[in-house]
């Protein structure tokens, strides 16, 4: 009966012997074959096996660490001035539609302010981040592809948002007003302005609402521009 123990073979070719009953016997390449496959071999397994590692080397290789961080230079640059526009074209805005309309103001406003503001998001894109070469027009044209994906339920979302927000505003308005004011304590000149403008106004809401559906945009966009607005065929 075979012990399953096995020694290397003292002599020339470096065969295989084991120990059977007591006796040294060498063992044939077929034998050696068999005991083999009775075994099957032990896989190690992975430093965490609830991270499928190709998925997760697939995710860093999206983002670059120093193109990523251009794009998040660019894109609180790019956001800053898309707010600043829908703020200047909801204000406006404001002076011709009454407050009940506010939901549908902020769609109005958004779109309006959406050209110019993928404009200069695309040449930020296009000189800073990705650093492409010619095609501007195809480009700016994927540019307002890719935006346009997320439009229809941006604005949905703005506009819903706003009516909520509009709704919670209302409902505490007195503890939003003494916060206000403990605020105001320690403000003076065009901030303090800028502030009162603000929380008096009839388009608080909007405001709020605006800031945090561009904030959400800039995240989602940055695959959209690196698969599809400023793709580059390998070798080029």
């Amino acid at each position: 009966m075979l012990d399953d123990r096995a020694v290397a073979s003292p002599v020339a070719g470096g065969a295989p012997e084991a120990v059977l009953d007591g006796e040294a016997s060498v063992i044939t390449p077929s034998q050696s074959k068999e005991i083999v496959s009775d075994h099957p071999p032990v896989v190690p397994l992975a430093q965490d096996p609830f991270i499928p590692r190709h998925r997760l080397q697939r995710l860093v290789n999206l983002f670059p660490p120093g193109q990523f961080t251009r794009y998040l230079c660019v894109g609180i640059c790019n956001t800053l001035f898309g707010y600043l526009a829908y703020v200047a074209v909801l204000t406006l805005l404001n002076a011709f539609f009454p407050a009940r309309w506010l939901y549908l103001t902020v769609i109005v406003a958004s779109i309006l302010s959406t050209p110019v503001n993928i404009t200069f998001a695309y040449f930020g894109y296009k000189f800073f981040v990705f650093r492409t070469q010619g095609n501007y027009l195809r480009e700016w044209l994927k540019c307002f592809a890719v935006y346009g994906v997320g439009m229809i339920p941006g604005l949905v979302a703005l506009s819903a948002l706003t009516r909520f927000l509009q709704s919670v505003i209302h409902r505490h308005a007195s503890l939003l007003h003494h916060w206000l004011h403990s605020v105001e304590l320690h403000l003076t000149g065009r901030p303090l302005a800028m502030l009162q403008y603000v929380a008096t106004g009839k388009a608080m809401a909007g405001y709020i609402a605006g800031a945090l559906i561009m904030g959400l945009s800039t995240s989602y966009s940055f695959v959209g521009h690196k698969k599809i607005t400023f793709r580059t065929k390998p070798g080029s």
